[in-house]
């Protein structure tokens, strides 16, 4: 497909195949500023970082296959506009009006690595409004409007990430309301995690600050020291 083309799904007309490309993040939204796609490229990696370790938390806490697969759907849009950003613009020639891009050009991808454009191709205007405003409107008076809903143009990374959160917010209250995955014994299978790491027992570890504590004096016996120190 030539940049701009589009096709009807099922024929319909408010429901479109549409090819466009974008700098920015979901539904077209960019980062302004010479360094912003890179920070944006950047941004990404970092996140599906902390998704993959919080998922492996997730899936040690033992939460519900509804919530993982919520942030599965997350992390598997975040990996598909990593890949856009990070490879297209390598493998692809510039799109135009009135020209397919060539994969693997002999100069080269129109981007260098983590520059690339994100892929969108999902557009559904439901409905139009056009028309022109009321002469009696203050400063807009007769001018001409367009509404149109819904008009960004999106991809399926961008439906999976939407799905996901949406599910987390409506469907999975109880997650927050709980602290998440932070349970007694999800914080002793962490626990133990890093004394492993470090090379140390977690029994052992316990049992010395149990010791510890022990040889701590009460409240009784502090208070009798200090009257003694008083008759002294």
């Amino acid at each position: 497909m030539e940049y701009g083309d589009q096709i009807m799904i099922f024929g319909q007309k408010w429901a479109l195949i549409h090819f466009v490309e974008n700098d920015g993040m979901a539904f077209g939204i960019t980062l302004g500023g010479k360094y912003g796609k890179l920070l944006l490229s950047l941004f990404r990696i970092t996140a599906v970082g902390f998704l993959i370790y919080y998922i492996k938390l997730l899936l040690k806490s033992k939460v519900s296959f509804s919530l993982l697969f919520s942030f599965a759907l997350i992390l598997a849009g975040a990996l598909g506009n990593i890949f856009d950003s990070a490879f297209y613009g390598l493998i692809f020639s510039a799109s135009f009006h009135g020209e397919i891009a060539q994969l693997f050009p002999q100069e080269g991808g129109y981007a260098p690595f983590l520059y690339g454009k994100v892929v969108d191709m999902l557009y559904f205007p439901v409905f139009r409004l056009t028309g022109h405003y009321p002469a009696w409107i203050p400063w807009i008076g007769n001018n001409y409007y367009s509404f149109e809903f819904f008009k960004p143009v999106f991809n399926i990374a961008d439906v999976s990430i939407t799905f996901g959160v949406l599910n987390i917010l409506l469907f999975q209250r109880d997650f927050f309301s709980s602290k998440g995955p932070e349970t007694e014994e999800f914080k002793a299978e962490i626990k133990e995690e890093g004394l492993g790491a470090m090379g140390t027992d977690a029994d052992d570890l316990l049992s010395e600050e149990e010791e510890l504590s022990s040889d701590k004096p009460t409240e009784e016996e502090d208070a009798a020291m200090d009257e003694e120190q008083e008759k002294d």
